[in-house]
């Protein structure tokens, strides 16, 4: 039976670059002992150096373990390799049963089964539904009947009442409101609310404000925050933040907020409620043919996100519009560290064919979902 020496190394607690060194002239002094036998008879040395090295081989070979410990690691990475091939495969051909116009487009908001909630008057244009500038009575865009809520608010410190005019596009990303139309620089985000998209319509005042308001004159209102109205905030009304109406922290409908559902909101009348208006936006099931993808860039990881192992998913609620644009962009599901913007970004480099209606492009509602996983 072998036996096996046990032999203690000791390490002297050094700074690295001194055991370098140490190593370093360890080796210059063996090559400049070496060197007189080379010169005399290199072909017997490199054979006698080649010998020696297949001793250690033979020896490190056979200590105990050595054999059994490599076929187990060989084992699991050639299982790790097969694994990933077969995963891979199979993906392969899941994605490829699928259509290439539905990967990442989840149609929402059809309402014509729906049961539709009371019709009690809400703070819109209109009163042929609770709350909102749309046709049509219900709430929001989800499934469920349920009364939306929030609200907003805004001024700018004038005195005089808000003034009247429509309301600006539904956005998650605030920015002032002007009384009166201006051809901002493309580098400003146009104006926006918070207002869930079903609820709101382009109604046909020459300038921004309160569509509720009587008052022709210019003005934001006595209120402050960079909006339109009485109180605080960046919307419109008096609420207290950048959505419309009495409520706060935005949509609309009163109290504090949640999006409604079951429909779309209150009408406008009048000529307004147009079902052929250009600026309509439809749900699937109103088009003819639904808008088609072109180029869909994935969006990069943040380094805060990889740095914090952040993953999921961000669901964001957008108008493929006729004009060929992502616009009203809205996040139903946010990610922290800077996920959510990029995946805002990457919406918006989408191309596509717009969806049809009577053989004419139109605007319609779709969702997008942007999966972040850390390999």
């Amino acid at each position: 039976m072998k036996k096996y020496n046990f032999q203690l190394t000791l390490i002297s607690e050094v700074r690295l670059t001194t055991r370098l060194a140490n190593e370093v002239q360890f080796v210059v002094n063996h090559v400049r002992q070496a060197w007189p036998a080379f010169r005399r008879h290199p072909v017997t040395f490199i054979g006698d150096q080649l010998w020696e090295l297949k001793n250690s081989a033979v020896r490190a070979v056979y200590r105990p373990h050595v054999l059994s410990g490599s076929a187990v690691a060989l084992f699991l990475v050639v299982t790790t390799i097969l694994t990933v091939l077969m995963w891979e495969k199979h993906s392969r051909r899941a994605i490829a049963a699928i259509d290439p116009d539905e990967v990442s487009l989840i149609e929402i908001l059809d309402f014509q089964n729906e049961a539709k909630p009371q019709s009690d008057k809400g703070v819109g244009a209109g009163d042929k539904g609770r709350v909102g500038f749309t046709n049509g009575r219900g709430e929001g865009s989800r499934p469920e009947p349920a009364k939306a809520h929030g609200g907003g608010g805004g001024g700018s410190g004038n005195p005089l009442p808000p003034s009247q005019g429509r309301p600006p596009v539904p956005s998650i990303i605030p920015a002032p409101i002007p009384t009166s139309f201006v051809r901002l620089p493309a580098a400003l985000p146009e104006a926006g609310i918070d207002v869930d998209p079903a609820l709101w319509s382009k109604l046909s005042y020459a300038s921004y404000g309160d569509p509720r308001s009587k008052s022709t004159v210019p003005s934001n209102g006595p209120g402050n925050g960079g909006g339109v109205g009485t109180n605080n905030g960046s919307g419109i009304g008096e609420g207290d933040g950048p959505g419309f109406g009495p409520g706060r922290k935005g949509n609309i409908g009163g109290g504090d907020r949640s999006i409604g559902s079951g429909g779309k909101g209150g009408a406008p009348g009048g000529d307004n409620a147009n079902p052929d208006d250009r600026d309509r936006v439809y749900s699937s099931p109103q088009v003819e043919t639904r808008a088609r993808v072109l180029l869909k860039p994935e969006p990069q990881y943040t380094e805060q996100a990889r740095r914090d192992g952040i993953t999921g998913t961000v669901i964001l609620r957008v108008v493929f519009s006729r004009s060929g644009e992502i616009t009203n962009i809205r996040a139903m599901q946010s990610l922290p560290g800077g996920l959510t913007e990029k995946a805002v970004a990457a919406a918006r480099q989408i191309r596509f064919v717009p969806a049809t209606r009577n053989g004419q492009p139109v605007s319609m509602y779709m969702q997008l979902e942007y999966n972040f996983n850390l390999y």
